[in-house]
């Protein structure tokens, strides 16, 4: 018997059974054999303030300083590596989508800060000469250490007398009087209750425990590194499209690319789209000129949403005790300090958020 068992070993799993070990026995079941091998390891890891819903902004500018702080407490190297993000309008589309994107944040304390377009093509010279029309910058912005601070977690974890198992996909979710049991790579535990922290498989864990839905939707990204000709035009700032249709940022002498692309998907082991790359790599170019031609390496992740992009935190009325923490999005990295903390305070009897509910959320 152990007073919490968490679904799902990715960056919302560990990071949740880390807290909540603080004064729970706590079981992290993993279904891969290895933690993390999914949409945490194939992330662009990137902690950028001020971008998301509201609420997404919310727990990502509450994580900022939770960041310095998990160094220490987890005994990691520093988690995040300061770079810049630089919003940019190549064409009256980008631009007009990046003056919504000033006016809805305007006096946010981590919104973008508008600059002109010469300002945007001396800071981040990889953009060839003359083609940005609109700009805005995000200075706070940071690479993330992201196997620092999953193995971190980990290690936290069993540190608080946590454990945590491998390989044990669940097949089973039951009631057990007021609490459940928990049937996983052939054992079964009890357990006072559930986290479903299964990312993209969260509402088929649901499904497992006779648990509604959430509507959530696994959505395909494909990224690709590029060799870049000439590096030395390479520079520190990430360029994001802020119509989204692509982003990059420098990867060593490399060049990290995306189209940015949402493509419906089913839960599983995502695979990169040939086509989805060769728009990255198209779209890049345009606006740089770099001559890429060349990929590397390509990999895609899967980011879940419901309809109304926040995360999910807490249970169905009618289901007390499996809580989700679940639909992250993109910001699952970025998010988890600040996330983990509020999701592991609902399991322990706090009000969940009303946005963050599942009970805000209409599924047939």
């Amino acid at each position: 018997m152990v007073d919490v068992v968490v679904v799902g070993g990715g960056i919302a799993g560990v990071s949740v059974a880390y807290e909540l070990a603080a004064d729970r026995s706590v079981l992290l079941l993993e279904a891969e054999t290895a933690l993390g091998r999914h949409s945490t390891a194939r992330s662009a890891a990137v902690y950028v303030p001020g971008h998301g819903v509201g609420a997404v902004r919310a727990l990502i500018e509450r994580s900022g300083p939770r960041f310095a702080a998990l160094a220490d407490e987890l005994g990691t190297p520093p988690l995040l590596t300061p770079r810049p993000v630089l919003w940019v309008g190549c064409d009256d589309e980008g631009a007009a989508a990046l003056a919504g994107v000033l006016a809805e944040r305007a006096g946010e304390p981590d919104a973008p800060v508008a600059i002109d377009a010469d300002g945007a093509g001396r800071l981040c010279p990889t953009l060839a000469p003359g083609v940005v029309r609109a700009a805005a910058l995000t200075a706070g912005a940071a690479d993330i250490d992201t196997d620092a601070l999953h193995q971190g977690y980990v290690r936290g974890l069993r540190a608080r007398g946590g454990a945590v198992r491998p390989g044990a996909p669940v097949t089973a979710i039951t009631r057990d009087g007021s609490g459940w049991r928990v049937e996983a790579a052939g054992d079964a535990v009890r357990a006072g209750a559930v986290v479903n922290a299964a990312g993209a498989w969260a509402d088929e864990v649901a499904a497992l425990a006779g648990v509604p839905r959430t509507g959530l939707t696994p959505l395909r990204r494909t990224i690709a590194v590029v060799r870049v000709p000439d590096p030395s035009r390479l520079s520190r700032p990430m360029v994001i499209d802020a119509a989204e249709r692509f982003y990059f940022r420098s990867d060593g002498p490399d060049l990290l690319v995306s189209r940015a692309d949402e493509t419906p998907a089913p839960p599983g082991d995502a695979r990169p789209d040939d086509v989805d790359v060769a728009l990255a790599v198209e779209r890049v170019e345009a606006v740089t000129g770099l001559g890429l031609r060349s990929v590397r390496t390509s990999w895609a992740g899967l980011r879940s949403f419901v309809p109304d992009r926040r995360p999910v935190v807490g249970a169905w009325p009618e289901h007390p005790g499996f809580w989700f923490v679940a639909g992250q999005g993109g910001s699952g990295i970025e998010s988890a300090p600040a996330l983990s903390a509020l999701a592991a305070s609902v399991v322990r009897g706090a009000p969940a958020p009303a946005g963050l509910a599942p009970s805000r959320l209409h599924v047939s």
